[in-house]
Parts: C-alpha cells; sequence; structure tokens
C-alpha cells in the first residue's frame, strides 16, 4: 500500500490565543504558521507526492499550497470533506480556559469515546469518518500510482490523533496521549497485515527515506512477511 503522510496546519491567532477555532470560516495561518508550513514545505521538497489532499479550512489549505509550491511537480490540491475539523458545536470560538470548566472537558480528557458536543459531532464520529477517508484515498493512491507512492493529508490536530490512533491499534479513550502539534508531520504506511506508525509528531529532520526506492533491473517484487523480529534494518526499508 501507499504511505500516507499526514501533516497538521500551522498556528494560527486562534491557537496562539487559546481560542477553539473548529470550523469558524475566515481562520488563518498567522505569521509564525506560514513560516510553520514553509519549514514543513521545505522538508517534504524531496519526496515526489503523488496526491495532495486538505481539509476544506482555509488554515489547512493554506499550508497545502506551501507544500505544493515546493513540489517539482506543482500538484494540485484536492480537499475532502471527511478530513475537515471536529464539529465542536456551542464549543466553537470559546475559550480553553472556559471550557475546561464545564462537565463535558473531563470526559473529552479522560473517555473520549463518550464525548458529543453540543450542537456538534462525537469524537467518535470524527474518528471515523477521518480513517475512512484516509483508509480510502490511501487504496485509490496505491490502485493509481503504486505501492510505492508517497501521498499527503493536510488536516487538524484531534483529527490526525485519532488516524494515529487507529493505526496503533489504541481505543480512542487513549488517544489523548498523542501529541499532534502545528505543522508537524506523521507518517502512516497500510498493508494487509497492520498499519505501520513511522513516526509522529515530528518537526525537523531528513524525510528522503520517504522516496520511494526504484527496483533493480531484474530485481522481483520482495514478499511482505510482516513485522522484522529484532527491529529490521531500519528507515528506507519496507516492512
Amino acid at each position: 500500500m501507499a504511505t500516507v503522510i499526514l501533516l497538521r496546519h500551522g498556528r494560527t491567532e486562534a491557537n496562539a490565543s487559546g481560542t477553539l477555532a473548529g470550523r469558524t470560516p475566515g481562520v488563518h495561518l498567522d505569521d509564525l504558521g506560514r513560516t510553520q508550513a514553509e519549514r514543513a514545505a521545505e522538508r517534504l521538497a524531496v519526496v515526489p507526492l503523488a496526491e495532495l489532499v486538505s481539509s476544506p479550512l482555509e488554515r489547512c489549505r493554506e499550508t497545502a499550497r506551501a507544500v505544493g509550491a515546493r513540489q517539482a511537480t506543482r500538484p494540485r490540491v484536492h480537499t475532502d470533506k471527511a478530513l475537515t475539523e471536529c464539529d465542536y458545536g456551542e464549543w466553537q470560538g470559546r475559550k480553553l480556559r472556559d471550557l475546561a470548566r464545564l462537565a463535558l472537558w473531563k470526559t473529552v480528557q479522560t473517555n473520549p469515546s463518550a464525548a458529543t458536543f453540543p450542537g456538534g459531532e462525537s469524537l467518535l464520529h470524527m474518528q471515523s469518518r477521518a480513517v475512512d477517508a484516509v483508509r480510502r484515498r490511501d487504496a485509490a493512491v496505491t490502485a493509481a500510482h503504486g505501492a510505492d507512492a508517497v501521498w499527503l493529508a493536510v488536516s487538524h490536530g484531534d483529527v490526525i490523533k485519532s488516524v494515529i490512533a487507529d493505526a496503533l491499534g489504541m481505543h480512542l479513550d487513549l488517544f489523548q496521549r498523542i501529541q499532534v502539534d502545528p505543522a508537524s508531520i506523521s507518517v502512516i504506511r497500510y498493508t494487509e497485515a497492520r498499519p505501520y506508525v513511522l513516526s509522529a509528531n515530528t518537526h525537523e529532520g531528513d524525510l528522503s527515506w520517504l522516496v520511494p526506492q526504484v527496483p533493480k533491473k531484474g530485481s522481483r517484487k520482495r514478499a511482505d512477511h510482516g513485522a522484522a523480529v529484532g527491529g529490521g534494518a531500519g528507515a528506507g526499508t519496507r516492512p
């Protein structure tokens, strides 16, 4: 299967001020957020992206465009509503310090699978539609571009955390243990046996190990025997 890179959007003024932006329109990257997006784009420039997909919200599309501008092929940014931010309902637009006083806040922290935002969606539904979107798109990229293809999904913190939790086989109630910072990069490779979380919440480092390897002439396709006992040969090799 193809490899998906999950990129959270860069910082916004809402992030900086402790406001839960949610799906509020017109929330853009701030100066630091634009710098973060450019830094992520620079890291990703070496990796030829088969597809570039984004949440439809402005902050994600701005981050995705920064990445696309550094790609040699200048890929078009596609949007997918299933990758959009959680619908926080009546919580949207409020300060996190005020929300932390509500009874539901404790549920979100300790038992998120039971949390439904008033007038919005549940975290369980958010995870379900996001995981389905990523897995569906990953299969489509594999069919169109081959199993060595790499593609990018630009989304939001809770959305990416829920996708990583699914790939790790974690119950959603444990997903708050995962950290996903603005403009951080996480990498997942899905296979028939299981997903492999290759990295999570990274800000620095060479990503050239993600560049698809050109098979040597006459070489046979290597069988996938599952996870390597003992840890394997490291980055740049297929599990």
